[in-house]
């Protein structure tokens, strides 16, 4: 039957650590088992194992999952690394299809309102992740823009509507919000503040009966902007520049 797949999936896109095992997509879905940590253990160490739990807890091994999905982000660099590869070495040992899952997408899923929707992860450097929806009907919230990285000033003057504000970056930036947009903003419920493996696993489901698929082998996250390691190899240092700009000068005397 169309919704007996059973999906293995986990975010590690914030501080939150969420894995769920999940049958169904939003028309019928049902939580088989889930678990949500943000206990400040580095992904790196508890991930695996707390996958492990999950599966033994609910008397359940690779063998009977379908698929495995991944939050791809945005969202930590660190973070989205971790689940990737972890992802990717259990689809490698099982020889299960791999579904990814946009982050902001699962934040922007466990909302239901008339109402703009912004979803927001706070991106550090005074910036925010984020990405505009809207919901039809009794149909899940869907994409009206394109993914973004901005800072939250600049964000909240584009919006010109009243709004659900829903993903960790409510908190980070409540003064700006509150400011800028006033009682125009909705902000999100603690269950709206991280994504969701269980609902990654619903958006999930409806990729896997599409076989949309992710390569296992070259899948990557959607940073959505340059790592500071990544900028630091096209970025000439500062006492380079200096130093090529004295040049500059003097040559031009």
């Amino acid at each position: 039957m169309k919704h007996d797949a059973l999906i293995l999936s986990c975010d590690t896109a914030t501080s939150n650590c969420s894995i769920a095992l999940t049958t169904g997509g939003f028309d019928n879905c049902q939580v088989v088992a889930s678990v949500s940590l943000n206990s400040g253990i580095t992904h790196s160490r508890r991930l695996l194992g707390s996958i492990d739990w999950l599966l033994h807890e609910s008397s359940l091994t690779l063998d009977d999952v379908s698929a495995i999905a991944v939050g791809l982000g945005p969202g930590s660099f660190t973070g989205l690394r971790i689940s990737m590869a972890t992802a990717k070495g259990l689809c490698q040992g099982s020889d299960k299809p791999l579904i990814g899952v946009s982050s902001l997408d699962a934040i922007a899923a466990s909302v239901a309102s008339e109402k703009l929707i912004c979803a927001v992860l706070d991106a550090r450097k005074k910036e925010v992740y984020g990405c505009f929806y809207r919901c039809s009907g009794k149909d899940v919230a869907r994409r009206c823009s394109e993914p973004f990285v901005l800072q939250p000033e600049a964000l909240a003057q584009q919006i010109l509507e009243p709004v659900v504000l829903v993903g960790d970056g409510v908190d980070a930036y409540a003064a700006v919000w509150t400011d800028v947009l006033g009682n125009k903003c909705e902000k999100a419920t603690n269950r709206q503040k991280f994504p969701a493996a269980d609902i990654i696993g619903f958006l999930a489901a409806e990729k896997y009966y599409n076989n949309d698929f992710l390569p296992v082998d070259s899948a990557v996250p959607a940073y959505l902007r340059a790592s500071d390691a990544e900028l630091s190899l096209v970025r000439p240092p500062k006492e380079f520049q200096v130093v090529t700009e004295a040049k500059t000068k003097n040559n031009n005397d």
